[in-house]
């Protein structure tokens, strides 16, 4: 909720401010104000991450199936590339969001510190899909969150990400990329930087080749967004946000890849191999 007031602002200031208005990412005079307290008073990074490693999604490695975020690239499992990514760029406080086998994902990790990152670990016995992730990790999110799946591989400059974000001034940053062949993806559609609609894993003819890449940036104030019960972020929080326009897409040109089926997992292990972009 915002409240309106009336403060006085010296005039070289005022014109500052008037000059940052452009009608489409600073919308007005109180836009501006609100926007540059916000960069003010609020922190310049985010230290808080929320990754969906609780899938059950398996591949086959070795001859044997195990859960996808566990499956090896150079001897380092898909989770851990993620949280090396999150931890170079200083988020440092990782919430792990964990249901199918999880002891074997608390066994590796710990509670982070061999990875230079405190761990906590929210758990569910029946899973209540990503938005019921979010709902467990609520008592712990203390600002602005990364919130990301953990069984792709990507790299995207967070930093740069927030910088977005804080600018568009909305509730939530959606990280898209591109693909080739999107339809077993979830389709963006974007108008300006703002998310139109979310398509996932249309069928039929396919409006773009834009893909929902699986991290995002959170207000703390998308939690109570969420369903009771099972939910998800693509299908249940999403189009609540773009009926709102509070969300936002990202687009970005680093590495992404998938590794949800054995397939995705051979495609990364030879795209780490031949580009070491991972």
């Amino acid at each position: 909720m915002k409240e309106r007031i009336t403060i006085t602002i010296d005039e070289k200031m005022l014109k500052l401010l008037d000059d940052q208005v452009d009608g489409i990412t600073v919308k007005n005079r109180s836009h501006a104000i609100e926007l540059n307290l916000a960069k003010s008073l609020q922190k310049k990074a985010i230290e808080q991450a929320v990754i969906f490693a609780g899938g059950k999604y398996n591949v086959l490695q070795n001859r044997r199936e195990i859960p996808t975020v566990m499956a090896k690239i150079k001897g380092k499992p898909i989770l851990e590339y993620n949280i090396n990514m999150l931890k170079r760029q200083g988020v440092k406080e990782i919430i792990l969001a964990l249901s199918h086998e999880k002891e074997m994902i608390k066994e590796y990790f710990g509670n982070g510190e061999r990875l230079g990152v405190h761990i906590i670990y929210v758990e569910d016995e029946n899973p209540q899909g990503t938005a019921g992730a979010l709902r467990a990790a609520a008592p712990y999110i203390t600002g602005t969150f990364i919130a990301c799946n953990g069984d792709e591989l990507k790299t995207i400059d967070i930093k740069e990400m927030f910088a977005f974000h804080r600018k568009q001034g909305k509730l939530a940053t959606l990280a898209v990329t591109t693909k080739s062949n999107p339809k077993d993806y979830g389709v963006v559609v974007l108008n300006g930087n703002y998310v139109y609609s979310f398509i996932e894993k249309p069928s039929g003819k396919i409006p773009t080749n834009l893909i929902n890449a699986g991290l995002y940036v959170f207000e703390p104030e998308v939690i109570g967004m969420t369903p009771q019960g099972y939910g998800r972020i693509e299908q249940d929080v999403f189009p609540k946000l773009a009926k709102k326009e509070e969300l936002v897409g990202y687009v970005f040109y680093g590495a992404w890849q998938d590794v949800r089926s054995t397939q995705g997992l051979e495609q990364a292990t030879k795209n780490w191999e031949q580009q070491q972009n991972f």
